[in-house]
């Protein structure tokens, strides 16, 4: 099963902090100064009537937590005629200022309902103090958090601006509210947690800086008591069950789960690697035999093995180990097994889509039984001092040209030029008033290649289940709709053809890479499209550029075209930032919908290999004409390496998007493939840890 982390503990020695009601670390209505574990990802519901909250909260860095809200209001329509409670959505940010010492409490800023309809918007500064097994919180907050007004707002004293809230500034929802921070009535607030002497068991007491006499859409709470009390159950690692008495009327009941994915891992059950042996007299004349085994064992499907010298050359592609280190050390094994002692050096030339894309350079010796990243923990292995024998440097496929008279081929495979799978499917969109909405399919693929540089690939889709037909806010827009039509695709499509397209690449220069492709290229759109793809070998920046001529398909998802169509693409910088491994990606150009303008998508991979990130898309297209909430598109998403569940390692990965709304502005093409995906073993920073131990890295 999978290694699910558990919260960490921070220098104090106690448990990691727990979710408050609407995300984020907390007691339970008030934050506090408190961080969670970095690379935790949480799931918090709560409810006490009359709101029901959905909260994801995340902590890219030890000073840095953000997190989305969804709040449901019983009572309130989401609109006129509408038959379902109104659906308020926000975006939570938490900056930590300083961190606890002996003498100097933890102190934090932070802001609710940052990005979103300003229903619940608060800014608050906040300290934390431990003593013991008491954690002691003391803050003061602006807007929701602080509308009881205890206490004259500071900034009253600078201007008196600061003494009005102005609430409809952000009505529109989905908007970033500056100008209403630090305004209005402000509060006192805090509280104090008591970790019990049985361990699971955590209570709380806080006082809120809320009276609930100004919430919002006009609803009328009652408090008799400005005083919470909660009580915290870990049930496991990952689970945390909350029960809670507040404002002197009302039970509260909720629960978190979390994970933490810096550190994710499965203990694997791959094969083995070969046992070391003596050298042979002779150097093996059975190449494939040799190229069996390294597929089987080492994951590198072979297509050429080449003599030069004293070295042996594998080309190929590693197909299972994402450190290819490991795959390197395992085909090592190998390939001492099959060749004599005058080899010393075994040479591994990686390719892909008809790229030569890298070249690592290992020597034979020394070829210990007992490395550690392929036997138990606390072995002994100089690894560092073998590194130091290893080369990785660039190759094109001039260089291997040139090579062609000194290198003698020992063995050639030709990749079967066919296949094909079947699997299930699923479609989701979460963040607008429909709710979740989903779609279930079996999907057959295919891929046919011409030649190292070219393939056609298909994909055929039949819709098992879906809930689609709940899709009711389209809502009026005067861009075309390249997005908001997708409960049409999906009730009008049974069986569809999700893609069929072909593909052709090409290498430029050395730096340079090229793709082009036509056919019917996502299920909304086909056409014909290139890019051009900039990247110097182990460089942190690299610049594509992508222009394509795409129209609209027919809701059947079959083989024709709407009237609809658009010339669609973007200039990208992608800039490796060297700070917590976290990569930029800037586009800007021209969106499905015509509209113009740029995306920032910023994104950190954990040593675990999981990849969360964020994006905000901003064009011409206005607010009027119903881009979506705020003017500009945004979202979340997470990558995870499919082998952090698996047993067996592998290179593939499963992608989780999350949106506000399906709107049309910013609307990228959904491209198959890219090249800068394509050309990513380029990149050569995270290839070192592959020498390490899992358990030290």
């Amino acid at each position: 099963m999978v290694s699910l982390p558990a919260p960490a503990k921070d220098f104090t020695g106690d448990y990691a902090p727990f979710q408050a009601n609407y995300g984020g670390t907390g007691l339970l209505e008030t934050p506090t100064a408190r961080m969670a574990p970095v690379g935790e990802f949480a799931f918090t519901y709560s409810n006490a009537d009359p709101y029901s909250n959905f909260a994801f909260s995340f902590q890219p860095f030890s000073w840095l937590q953000g997190g989305f809200r969804y709040t449901s209001i019983s009572g309130r329509d989401f609109g006129a005629g509408s038959d379902r409670d109104y659906l308020d959505k926000g975006v939570d940010l938490k900056l930590r200022l300083l961190s606890e010492s002996r003498w100097a409490p933890q102190i934090a800023l932070g802001f609710r309902d940052f990005g979103g309809t300003g229903l619940f918007g608060s800014e608050y500064l906040v300290a934390n103090k431990r003593w013991y097994d008491l954690d002691f919180s003391f803050g003061m907050a602006w807007g929701y958090l602080g509308a009881r007004g205890d206490v004259k707002n500071p900034f009253s004293y600078i201007d008196d601006g600061f003494d009005d809230r102005d609430r409809d500034r952000s009505a529109g929802g989905g908007d970033f509210n500056f100008k209403s921070l630090f305004t209005g009535r402000s509060a006192f607030f805090g509280g104090v947690e008591y970790h019990t002497p049985f361990e699971p068991l955590t209570l709380q007491v806080e006082y809120e800086g809320n009276d609930y006499e100004s919430e919002p859409l006009g609803l009328s709470i009652e408090q008799d008591l400005p005083v919470n009390f909660g009580a915290r159950l870990r049930v496991n690692d990952n689970l945390t069950l909350t029960g809670a008495y507040e404002r002197g009327t009302t039970a509260m009941f909720g629960a978190t789960l979390s994970v933490g994915l810096a550190h994710l891992y499965q203990p694997k059950s791959d094969a083995p690697p070969v046992p070391v042996q003596p050298a042979p007299v002779e150097t093996t004349d059975n190449w494939q035999k040799t190229a069996q085994a390294l597929g089987e064992n080492a994951g590198i499907q072979v297509r050429r093995i080449k003599t030069r010298g004293d070295t042996v050359i594998v080309e190929g592609a590693q197909s299972r180990y994402r450190d290819l280190a490991q795959g390197e050390l395992r085909g090592n094994r190998i390939l001492n097994s099959v060749t004599n002692d005058d080899i010393s050096s075994f040479q591994y030339r990686y390719t892909k889509r008809g790229f030569y894309l890298r070249q690592d350079n290992l020597p034979r010796d020394p070829m210990p039984n007992d490395a550690p990243f392929l036997t138990e923990p606390g072995s002994v292995f100089a690894y560092d001092d073998y590194r130091r024998g290893v080369k990785v440097v660039d190759v094109s496929q001039s260089e291997t040209a040139d090579l062609s008279e000194i290198e003698t081929t020992v063995y050639e495979q030709h990749p079967d030029r066919f296949d094909w799978n079947i699997r299930p499917a699923l479609i989701q969109n979460y963040g607008g008033p429909d709710g979740y909405l989903y779609q279930v399919l079996v999907q057959a693929s295919a891929e046919l290649r011409t030649d190292d540089h070219g393939w056609f690939t298909g994909t055929l889709g039949y819709s098992l289940i879906d809930n689609y037909d709940d899709f009711d806010y389209v809502a009026d827009s005067d861009l075309p709709r390249v997005r908001t039509f997708i409960n049409r695709y999906t009730d009008e499509t049974d069986l569809g053809v999700y893609n069929l397209q072909y593909t052709r690449t090409a290498r430029l220069a050395d730096n340079w890479f090229g793709m082009g492709y036509a056919g019917l290229l996502e299920q909304m759109f086909g056409g014909v499209g290139g890019e051009v793809l900039y990247r110097p070998f182990n460089s942190r920046a690299a610049f594509g550029i992508d222009v394509n001529y795409v129209r609209q398909r027919d809701f059947k998802t079959q083989f024709d075209f709407r009237d609809y169509d658009v010339v669609t693409g973007h200039a990208t910088a992608y800039i490796d930032t060297g700070i917590k491994d976290v990569l930029m990606r800037a586009s800007v150009g021209q969106y499905l919908a015509g509209d113009y303008g740029g995306t920032l998508d910023l994104s950190r991979q954990f040593e675990s290999g999981v990849r969360i990130g964020a994006y905000a898309t901003y064009t011409d297209a206005s607010y009027n004409d119903n881009f979506g909430e705020g003017g500009f598109d945004k979202g979340i998403y997470v990558t995870i390496p499919l082998d952090t569940f698996f047993t067996r390692s592998t290179r593939n990965a499963l992608g989780l998007k999350w949106s506000p709304l399906t709107r049309d502005g910013g609307a990228f093409l959904n491209r198959r493939y890219s090249l800068y995906g394509l050309t990513y073993d380029r990149d050569v920073d995270d290839y070192w840890q592959g020498f390490e131990p899992p358990e030290s890295r």
